[in-house]
């Protein structure tokens, strides 16, 4: 706005009352008419001076003869818009400017995200001048795109990082691998042990492939809740391939996405993503299990202001909610004490928001998803030639992701556990009910009616005390039912979704 005149101002804040009925270039003289009242209110208020006012009514409205899609504001947007506009419209009916289109662009967040970047990359130094960034801003309910940024310089009208830099996501893709086992509650919940050994297999040109914890520790038996809230690869890839990799797979294509990676390694993040893709993974967790499109258009209007295109998203009833409100819960905890508690532990706590951090091999790439009860924001930071960006998804793309946020008005999320959940103590050494005071119990959420509602109290721990059983595995050697295994089929797991 600092750049505007004041009856550029005054035109502006005419149209607010009839975008259509007082559009200057269809109805010039009603635009000039209104402009010039409101001109008369800034001198009214003391805005301007009487001479000012008068200068500034005597300008005719300057208005260019053939509208269209403008290149030089917030060009990372309207590339997306005009993505989405030109699959219905040809250019030659886009040149005429006879239509008007209304875009999902909220201007405040798209400044918010843009000077995010700019201060989180100046703050790091030498490591912020080689570096790079993007940015998503979505609705969280509606999937409408609120801002997009392109890269550091957000005026550059180059190459477009947001929409066509595709990279390695690393852990964000893990909050899908745990739906897509919590939606199996027969299975798995949060309280389920998961194994975080070492993890040694040969790959098909019989190489050892032998990820490692960022940590670089083995942490054994582990709930479920904390393999995610910590990030452990090995326990995450130990429930991957007992859930089964194709099927994680396939529930990730399911949105759309192809050459999604077949091997193991996909299940911590080897899968190339824009910020752009991964905005419409995580829209589906900020929207509460409803597989909405990301869309930059509202709708267009001709020149006689009848409607000739609407984009709406219908959100039906949505699918796995329960598993997908579990996920946002431990996803809470990672905002909250687990490797984005620079969230939990700021002026930013009471937004009770949900997100996951994400850094591929050798620190090339730094991920921050997180969102809102109002809003979803991906950040991505690294080097367009590939090289290390010595940059953490916490100290690189967390940062700017907590810029945003500290200007970006937004509903917090609630913290306690949506519809169709309940809290319950788990044995967090077996996944079933507790007592509270048993040893290692946590009250943690389930889906509703999926577990016994009768405790196995502590005996299997007295048993496990003075014998080394479990309910499992008996001491005594007494024949018992085994527990599916690791390769066992899986037949409740989400299928893929279709929009």
């Amino acid at each position: 706005m600092e750049d505007l005149q004041p009856q550029e101002i005054a035109l502006l804040v005419g149209l607010v009352k009839g975008p259509s009925y007082y559009d200057p270039r269809r109805y010039p003289d009603r635009a000039l008419a209104r402009r010039n009242l409101v001109l008369q209110q800034f001198v009214t208020t003391g805005l301007l001076t009487e001479e000012q006012g008068k200068q500034a009514q005597a300008t005719p409205l300057g208005i260019a003869g053939n509208g269209q899609l403008p290149h030089n504001r917030f060009p990372a947007f309207m590339q997306l818009v005009r993505a989405q506009i030109t699959s219905d419209f040809d250019d030659d009916t886009l040149s005429q400017g006879n239509l008007s289109i209304f875009t999902t662009l909220d201007p405040a967040a798209q400044l918010y995200a843009e000077q995010a970047i700019t201060t989180t990359l100046k703050g790091l130094g030498k490591r912020g001048d080689a570096a790079q960034a993007a940015a998503v801003v979505t609705d969280a309910k509606s999937g409408g795109v609120l801002a997009m940024v392109g890269g550091k310089d957000p005026g550059d009208q180059g190459f477009n990082r947001a929409i066509d830099a595709r990279r390695p996501i690393g852990s964000l893709v893990k909050p899908l691998v745990y739906l897509v086992a919590l939606s199996q509650p027969d299975r798995w919940n949060l309280g389920s042990p998961v194994d975080d050994s070492p993890v040694d297999m040969r790959q098909p040109d019989g190489s050892i492939w032998s990820p490692k914890n960022d940590d670089g520790e083995i942490h054994g038996q582990v709930p479920m809740v904390d393999a995610l809230v910590r990030s452990w690869n090995l326990a995450t890839i130990h429930l991957g391939m007992s859930v089964g990799v194709p099927r994680v797979k396939a529930f990730l294509e399911s949105f759309g996405l192809t050459d999604v990676n077949p091997s193991p390694s996909l299940l911590i993040g080897a899968l190339d993503l824009s910020p752009l893709q991964t905005a419409q993974l995580y829209q589906y967790l900020a929207s509460d299990g409803h597989a909405l499109p990301l869309i930059a258009v509202r709708g267009v209007v001709d020149e006689k202001g009848k409607t000739v295109k609407r984009y709406e998203v219908k959100a039906g009833k949505g699918e796995y909610q329960e598993a997908v409100r579990l996920v946002t819960w431990a996803m809470q905890q990672v905002a909250r004490s687990g490797t984005a508690s620079a969230i939990g532990s700021s002026n930013l706590a009471y937004l009770n928001a949900a997100g996951k951090t994400g850094t591929s091999n050798d620190m090339r790439d730094s991920w921050f998803g997180g969102f809102t009860g109002d809003h979803l924001a991906i950040f991505w930071m690294g080097r367009d030639d590939n090289k290390p960006s010595g940059l953490y998804g916490a100290t690189g793309s967390l940062r700017a992701w907590r810029e945003l946020f500290a200007k970006l008005p937004t509903s917090p999320l609630s913290a306690t556990p949506g519809e169709g959940l309940e809290m319950a103590n788990i044995n967090t050494q077996d996944g079933k009910r507790s007592d509270a005071d048993c040893q290692g119990a946590r009250q943690l959420p389930v889906i509703s009616g999926t577990l016994a509602q009768d405790s196995e109290g502590c005996f299997w721990q007295h048993v496990q005390n003075m014998f080394g059983g479990s309910p499992d595995e008996p001491a005594s050697g007494t024949p018992t039912s085994a527990p599916p295994s690791a390769g066992s089929p899986v037949t409740a797991a989400p299928e893929p979704i279709r929009n």
